[in-house]
């Protein structure tokens, strides 16, 4: 089935939508994205992508082209007109084109930003195998730019340590630097030991992840103790479980780094927990 994508203030089949070849998202990757997880045809944590997608825009000085409530409609438009049960909404919005290409950023009251959304069918994305299982994760340097609090379409590090993983056989990888983790490809990582949930502080070395905020808040309601700290890869290899967030896979178990199993080598009871709380009560606040 062709899809319904949204296009600068049009709802059209996605054979059909274009953006300019001098757009500065496809020339600078000059842009920024968050994407939505839907669940049972309701948008999960909506309010935390809105507002996090509002300060990425003022990080770059970009002009938001529609407002968070409009924002929230076509979100709702094209679950509907997809006919999404479970899945993801995409949203893109980049500096848009003046025409040409240069370096300098275009006047934004001549030149609009482009604003571009689409969704992604993915049935039982609730129930994936993978969290059943636990995935596997190799180390690799983090070598990407110095504000990675700013979610920015300039992926392509990113995505070379998707596939530096998947030529290792593994499922992910954790970037360290300085000695230290910072967060996976496309998700942030804790380890537990001793019953206590570590992960790294916020700061302009990591996402702010949608996430990773509800999950430690929901952690800390059920008690368990959470630590914002440091943590090397060989802290990581000796810790009983560890797992990472993000709006697609929610609380997923890691059960190998760089070969080492954690603790029996399956999921651990905090992950699990974790999973089943971040579930349970984002489904009762979805939209």
């Amino acid at each position: 089935m062709t899809r319904t994508v949204y296009v600068n203030g049009d709802y059209l089949p996605e054979t059909e939508a274009k953006v300019s070849i001098f757009d500065r998202g496809f020339l600078m990757a000059d842009g920024v994205y968050e994407v939505t997880s839907v669940l049972g045809g309701k948008l999960i944590d909506f309010d935390g992508h809105a507002k996090r997608l509002e300060r990425s825009l003022g990080e770059l000085d970009m002009a938001a082209p529609v407002t968070m409530d409009d924002l929230l409609e076509i979100h709702r438009q094209l679950v509907a007109r997809n006919g999404i049960t479970d899945g993801l909404v995409y949203l893109q919005i980049t500096r848009g084109s003046a025409g040409d290409r240069d370096f300098a950023f275009p006047d934004p009251a001549t030149t609009p930003s482009t604003i571009v959304l689409f969704t992604q069918n993915k049935p039982g994305l609730a129930q994936s195998p993978q969290a059943e299982a636990g995935i596997k994760v190799i180390s690799i340097e983090d070598i990407r730019w110095g504000r990675r609090d700013i979610k920015t379409v300039q992926l392509l590090y990113p995505s070379m340590g998707k596939m530096m993983a998947k030529k290792a056989g593994v499922d992910d990888a954790w970037m360290v630097e300085d000695g230290f983790v910072t967060e996976g490809t496309s998700n942030n990582a804790y380890i537990v030991k001793g019953g206590k949930i570590i992960t790294r502080a916020l700061s302009t070395e990591i996402l702010h992840g949608i996430t990773r905020a509800a999950v430690l808040r929901f952690a800390e309601e059920a008690q368990m103790e959470v630590e914002e700290r440091n943590f090397s890869i060989e802290e990581a290899k000796a810790a009983d479980e560890a797992f990472i967030t993000s709006a697609s896979s929610f609380v997923m178990p890691v059960v190998e780094i760089d070969g080492a199993a954690l603790g029996a080598g399956t999921p651990g009871p905090v992950a699990r927990r974790l999973r089943e709380i971040y579930l349970d009560e984002s489904l009762k606040t979805a939209v």
